[in-house]
């Protein structure tokens, strides 16, 4: 499977576990800000358009500056996304740079 496959089934997870576990508080808040940023992204790659654009990178940052839970495995999840995009960018700039 290829990164961006990866990432959006890794996006998947997370919107699918902010939709059921956090449906109280997917609308206003931080995690209503993680949410779009997540549903942004997956649009992004679903499309094919320029992955500069999302914005998903500094959600685990944001969403322990906002709750005291750092054992909520949501963190994981979160983590785990970061990674991977963090991953495509740079295999994304080698591309570019040559």
């Amino acid at each position: 499977m290829d990164k961006k496959k990866v990432i959006m089934e890794q996006i998947k997870i997370v919107i699918d576990k902010l939709e059921i576990e956090y449906a109280d508080e997917i609308t206003s808040g931080i995690i209503q800000l993680i949410y779009k940023r997540y549903k942004n992204a997956l649009d992004i790659l679903e499309n094919n358009k320029d992955i500069k654009q999302m914005n998903i990178i500094g959600g685990v940052r944001a969403y322990m500056d906002s709750y005291n839970d750092y054992n909520n495995p949501i963190l994981g999840e979160l983590y785990k996304t970061e990674k991977l995009i963090k991953n495509l960018y740079e295999s994304e700039c080698k591309i570019n740079n040559k």
